[in-house]
């Protein structure tokens, strides 16, 4: 079993089977208190597992169905990693909070961003949470000459 040996692991969060948007119906239909699914576009230590075509987008419209937020972990494949821009970007899939790392610093600094639309960002108010490396002045302008660089040279399309 791919799990043994890690955890605890977080409270309150229910494993859905990947790739199987019955599970995911059911999980949504049967429980009111389903706040968001947070999914990899691609899984990335679970063996690079491809989802089928059009499985993020039956997913983002199963969670507008039920007003679930949608969460893509693109930690691993955002950021031209796989052809696009993000992974999601493969199924035209617009997620309501994208969560991006690695590709962000170019491999050469700690950076790590969460983007949301403002209804959803604007619910943290100032004081509600921290963070012990936000707002490094260095992480920033490394993670601003990443996203130049890949706009630049157009390594999405180069992917």
């Amino acid at each position: 079993e791919s799990s043994g040996g890690f955890g605890p692991f977080v409270p309150n969060f229910d494993l859905i089977p990947y790739n199987d948007l019955d599970a995911l119906e059911e999980k949504l239909f049967s429980d009111p208190n389903v706040a968001a699914f947070m999914v990899e576009p691609i899984q990335g230590e679970a063996g690079v597992v491809v989802p089928d075509e059009g499985y993020l987008s039956k997913a983002k419209a199963l969670c507008e169905k039920y007003n679930i937020l949608l969460i893509a972990d693109e930690v691993q494949t955002g950021l031209a990693r796989t052809g696009k821009m993000l992974a999601s970007d493969h199924d035209g899939v617009k997620p309501d909070i994208i969560v991006l790392g690695k590709a962000l610093s170019g491999g050469v600094f700690p950076v790590s961003a969460v983007l949301a639309r403002d209804e959803i960002m604007l619910t943290i108010k100032p004081g509600q949470h921290g963070s012990t490396y936000g707002g490094n002045p260095i992480a920033a302008r490394v993670g601003i000459a990443a996203l130049e660089v890949l706009r630049d040279e157009n390594l999405a399309e180069n992917a």
